[in-house]
């Protein structure tokens, strides 16, 4: 039953991006005209991604103007079940590899698929600004998940910030697999754990809430997110620069350092990107791009710009790390 309701909602999504692609070509473009920088293609994205691929998404369509990603952010399961299921879905951005077997099940349809990883995000553990907590180990998260720490002082002795509330952002969302699989063990969640339907929620909840802790991607912390502070021509600009930084995170939060299972306390690492590159910090998935269809087609040509030197740029100025780029380490002293 869930299989097909998730193919049902994708399949809600695409007749909806196929009505948006007829009327777009109406009003802006000329039929017939798709090259791997024109044309109209729809794309399928993890929401946990939204605010990474928005940014490529307007430098992409700003660098050519004849050239719409149509984009819907849907759980992380009805962006495959879109890719695999419709024809209209050329693209998907997920935080795992397609499986051999829906791998094949593209390629006996000739969709040509294609896939690469296009960086690493990071899980960030973020508190309420008053919290005074700074450090937690995965064992204590997979301890306040089960609902077995229900309340801050018994994670860090003299903390009055009351009861543990954890906040994701979507029900089956990528994110809530990613901490079941890797630190629950497939354990069930206790009943202190929440879904606020919005990654942007889930900070404005924790900011709210002096004993909530949320779980969400680093790109929507970080205080340097380009997409917010810069112009699309600004961006652009900044896209073919050859220079990195170490990106901050939003002062409203508690980005809160973790240890790993081999690390002792104080030795904890926050997803700053050098962390995320050298594995000192433990919470980190790959990301995904997936295209189908012909290497002319509009989908390729946005396929060629993520995975290339502008788009892996854009990238890392969301404070993810790219897959085809090391951050610059600078030591201050």
């Amino acid at each position: 039953m869930l299989k097909r309701n998730s193919i049902i909602a994708a399949a809600i999504v695409i007749l909806i991006a196929s009505t948006t692609i007829s009327c777009k070509y109406k009003v802006g473009q000329q039929s017939g005209s798709v090259s791997a920088t024109s044309g109209v293609t729809v794309m399928a994205c993890d929401e946990s991604f939204q605010r990474i691929m928005e940014q490529e998404i307007s430098v992409f369509e700003y660098q050519y103007p004849n050239a719409s990603i149509l984009t819907h952010f849907i759980p992380e399961q009805q962006c495959i079940d879109s890719l695999l299921y419709t024809n209209n879905t050329k693209l998907a951005v997920t935080s795992r590899p397609l499986t051999s077997s829906e791998m094949r099940y593209l390629e006996l349809r000739k969709r040509q698929p294609r896939s690469k990883m296009i960086a690493v995000d990071a899980i960030a553990i973020i508190a309420n600004p008053e919290n005074p907590i700074r450090e937690i180990s995965t064992s204590d998260l997979a301890k306040i998940l089960s609902g077995e720490i229900t309340e801050w002082r018994w994670v860090e002795p003299g903390n009055k910030s009351g009861k543990i509330e954890v906040i994701f952002d979507y029900n089956g969302s990528s994110t809530i697999r990613y901490m079941t699989d890797s630190i629950m063990n497939g354990q069930e969640f206790g009943k202190n754990v929440f879904a606020q339907n919005s990654n942007a929620k889930v900070v404005q909840t924790v900011s709210e809430n002096k004993g909530a802790i949320g779980i969400i991607g680093v790109s929507w912390i970080s205080s340097d997110m380009k997409g917010v502070e810069m112009t699309t021509e600004e961006l652009s600009e900044a896209s073919n620069k050859n220079d990195t930084t170490m990106l901050g995170f939003s002062p409203n939060i508690n980005v809160l350092a973790v240890t790993g299972p081999n690390q002792f306390p104080g030795e904890g690492k926050k997803p700053y990107q050098a962390y995320i590159f050298d594995g000192s910090y433990p919470l980190y998935r790959p990301i995904y791009l997936t295209v189908t269809g012909y290497k002319n087609a509009t989908q390729s040509g946005f396929f060629t710009f993520v995975t290339g030197f502008s788009g892996q740029k854009l990238i890392q100025l969301t404070g993810v790390l790219p897959a085809a780029m090391h951050p610059r380490i600078v030591n201050v002293e």
